[in-house]
């Protein structure tokens, strides 16, 4: 899967589904993130939107131009494309999210910020 990227301490990246759309030059890739309550905060984009819902815990998402955003487990959110963002576990425990990505096929699935 193009999905392969370093992962931070904290942060582990199930790589679930990768399939190209009927959409031109678009792909849909699915992945299960764990995130611990000691992850480092990474900004990021990604070349497409990501679809978010929360399975378990709370999470604070940092998106630019907005507000942080609190979305706890059974909620959902999305993040537009090519919006640097970064995720935080905000509760004592585990959360995880299922991250659904319609992006650009070819392009780099995720791109760091500093």
């Amino acid at each position: 899967m193009s999905t392969t990227v370093p992962q931070p301490p904290g942060l582990k990246r199930a790589d679930i589904q990768e399939h190209d759309l009927s959409i031109p030059g678009r792909q849909v890739i699915q992945n299960r993130v764990d995130i611990s309550p000691d992850a480092p905060l990474l900004r990021h984009k990604h070349p497409g939107e990501e679809v978010i819902y929360v399975l378990e815990g709370s999470l604070e998402y940092q998106i630019d131009g907005r507000p942080p955003i609190r979305v706890s487990a059974g909620e959902g959110l999305m993040v537009p494309p090519e919006t640097v963002h970064a995720v935080k576990n905000i509760g004592a425990g585990n959360a995880a999210e299922l991250a659904t990505y319609i992006v650009e096929k070819g392009k780099p699935f995720l791109v760091v910020v500093d």
